[in-house]
């Protein structure tokens, strides 16, 4: 690819939509309101922002890249495409038949989430497949026409299409796309074994009547999109980020617009471990809070950790297996209702709730003064005294105290008997305890200690919570890097080209073929690369190599990294003995006598990051000077107490402040309780450490 010397990096959240310009190296960024009617209307508006800023023409951006919550907001509210799902018969209601297991054991009333597609458009055809790719029973061709015939005449915009065993054998699937191709022009198809081709029909399913039901509208958006970047004079190869962590050419998206979901977060991962790398840190928890949502991602050895299946949509107090199963590969987080424009309210028991509903940018929290009128997080930040109601993302949005005071009032302090103050601390505990509990369940699950980790914190709102959950999770260490209030995006433009290739095919280790092992891995590699050389025609292409294995009779597969020799000259004694001390090293011991299979190949093509230099260790210099102060209630010590301000760009090199104190910028601000202090380190990150701890190791 050609020199780009201006890089556009495009976040669209539930609440802003964050804009990043880096011109030979240097960032300039804003954030503006996200417009849900046509979201490219808030992106047109902040590249002309960052634009002026650095005073670039549009025309010399040569790259965008963007990320967006539309795919994954679409699914949530139900909004997508007419459509409708061709299935094998007796499989129709598998969908709705889940895997029967119940995420709420102990509740009587318990009600599974809908289907995102009713029974009547759920159609089956004569067609059976064995697991090993067989056919039992041939597909007719005269079926598929009738069938279209039906199809057409509901007026359908959509069709998925999941046949069991396409993952082993995709004949009959393209063979209906081919049928509906002819009959049905204008209506778009999406298959399972293109999708999604991994075994467990129900998750495979799901993947693909997910991807027909926003395929329509994301590629409608993305259509547009170009038209008026290029109308704008922004006429440049456009990349979107996707769930696992890289970028896909934009063809690539609106085939396959389901590996958007979780874009945004990805990007935020994708950031922290940038910085976990010029930070040599080891462990890194990343906490990004925006808006809508909080995202919680494990970072080890400067790696998200990733995984095959997540679930969007989560209808039972975010409790795994509520919500509707994604398999594709993304990057593993938490991410709870938890953001500035969740609402508060008080349930039955009488006691504040904070979220999942959020006020979003229309009409927003009550003290954006647009109409809103329930309390957000927000209201409670600004109430506290965490935010300055003169110069909220940079003063281009005021906001009102007294509107947030009210609403605390009516809403929880009324019904609580509590002033506005008190409410308003509520709030903000409750959702901290969230975030805390979401972080400490997720640290369990892997086997860490939180304790052993350096937080970095990013998004909108997550600095102004940062400490408190520090506080909670006993964690010592904090980095607020630059651009803090605009992370995902800036981590859109640090993320490299990747796709990955899987594939289930069940093999024994006892029958294992090596020459169909090698010739998987052959053509894994050829799609993947081939996708990433459609983003980049002369970058230099990596890649990685995984199996997932598992003992005979268990559940779920435990991931295995294999080396580019080991994938092209496999051998099953080395896979048997790389899976023996991976799973040794997870639950303690092997089980001995036991047959050992794999069920799924994975390939990831990616190009490679661009080196990273460390940041050298700076000396504690002198207190940065105040530039005044105001009331800040800290929970750490139940009051509110006088609490200096500070500007972000103030802080030279090794200068510090400490709590309690309020350092401010453009796109966030960070609260520093009286437990911790900050001080600046070479690149710009703020480090807040508890107090009396500099020894910038």
């Amino acid at each position: 690819m050609a020199d780009v010397t201006a890089r556009l990096g495009v976040d669209i959240g539930g609440t802003f939509t964050d804009v990043v310009l880096e011109v030979d190296g240097e960032l300039w960024s804003t954030k503006v309101l996200t417009t849900y009617a046509a979201p490219e209307n808030a992106i047109i508006d902040g590249m002309h922002q960052v634009c002026a800023k650095a005073s670039v023409d549009p025309a010399r951006i040569g790259q965008i890249i963007h990320g967006t919550t539309l795919a994954t907001n679409a699914l949530i509210e139900r909004r997508g495409a007419k459509t409708a799902l061709v299935t094998t018969r007796g499989f129709r209601d598998v969908i709705e038949m889940r895997t029967e297991s119940r995420f709420e054991q102990y509740d009587l009333n318990l009600r599974l989430p809908d289907p995102l597609l009713p029974r009547n458009r759920r159609y089956v055809v004569a067609e059976r497949m064995e697991a090993t790719g067989q056919v039992l029973t041939p597909l007719d061709r005269a079926e598929i026409e009738t069938l279209a015939d039906e199809l057409r005449d509901a007026e359908y915009e959509s069709i998925a299409v999941g046949l069991l065993h396409s993952y082993v054998n995709d004949t009959h699937e393209r063979m209906i796309r081919d049928v509906l191709a002819e009959r049905l022009p204008g209506v778009m198809v999406s298959l399972s074994c293109e999708v999604s081709p991994q075994m467990r029909e129900y998750e495979r399913f799901n993947t693909t009547i997910a991807n027909a039901y926003i395929k329509p509208l994301m590629k409608n958006y993305l259509d547009r999109l170009q038209d008026r970047l290029k109308a704008e004079g922004a006429n440049c190869p456009i990349f979107l980020m996707h769930s696992g962590g890289g970028i896909i050419s934009i063809e690539s998206a609106a085939e396959f617009p389901v590996r958007l979901v979780e874009s945004g977060p990805a990007g935020g991962a994708v950031f922290a471990a940038d910085i976990a790398a010029r930070h040599g840190l080891e462990k890194v928890l990343s906490f990004d809070m925006g808006g809508t949502t909080a995202k919680i991602c494990l970072i080890k050895d400067r790696t998200p950790k990733t995984a095959r299946v997540f679930e969007v949509a989560r209808t039972y107090r975010f409790k795994k297996g509520s919500g509707m199963p994604i398999s594709i590969p993304v990057i593993d987080m938490v991410e709870i209702g938890a953001g500035g424009g969740s609402l508060a309210h008080v349930d039955v028991m009488n006691q504040i709730r904070v979220g999942p509903e959020s006020a979003g940018s229309e009409p927003g929290p009550a003290c954006y003064d647009q109409g809103g009128e329930r309390p957000a997080v927000t209201d409670a930040d600004l109430v506290l005294g965490k935010l300055d109601p003169d110069n909220f993302a940079g003063g281009s949005i005021k906001l009102n105290t007294a509107k947030s005071s009210d609403a605390l009032t009516m809403h929880l302090g009324g019904k609580l008997d509590m002033d506005a103050m008190e409410a308003a601390w509520g709030v903000a505990e409750v959702v901290d305890e969230n975030m805390a509990n979401a972080a400490r369940v997720h640290a369990v699950e892997n086997g860490e200690d939180l304790s052993e980790y350096t937080m970095i914190a990013f998004g909108g709102a997550a600095p102004l919570h940062a400490a408190r959950l520090c506080e909670k999770l006993g964690i010592d260490r904090c980095l607020i890097p630059v651009g803090a209030g605009v992370g995902s995006a800036i981590g859109f433009l640090r993320a490299p080209f990747s796709f990955e290739a899987n594939r289930s095919i069940f093999m024994k280790v006892g029958d294992f073929d090596v020459q169909a092992v090698t010739t998987l891995f052959s053509e894994m590699e050829s799609e993947a690369r081939g996708f990433v050389r459609s983003c980049d025609a002369e970058a230099e292409i990596l890649a990685e190599y995984k199996v997932y294995m598992r003992y005979s009779g268990q559940g779920w597969e435990i991931p295995i990294s294999l080396t580019a020799e080991q994938a092209k000259t496999p051998d099953a004694a080395t896979f048997l003995s790389l899976f023996e001390a991976d799973y040794a090293k997870l639950f303690g011991r092997v089980v001995d006598g036991m047959d050992v299979e794999i069920t799924v190949w994975s390939v990831n093509a990616f190009t490679p990051k661009a080196p990273v230099k460390l940041v050298a260790p700076v000396a504690p210099a002198a207190e940065v000077t105040a530039t005044g102060q105001r009331v800040l209630f800290d929970p750490g010590i139940g009051q509110a107490t006088d609490a200096k301000i500070a500007l972000r760009g103030d802080f030279a090199p090794g200068t510090q402040i400490t709590g309690p104190a309020i350092v401010t910028e453009d796109e966030t601000t960070v609260i520093l309780p009286t437990s911790r202090s900050i001080f600046a380190q070479l690149d710009g990150c703020l480090d807040m450490r508890i107090k009396g701890e500099k020894d910038n190791v």
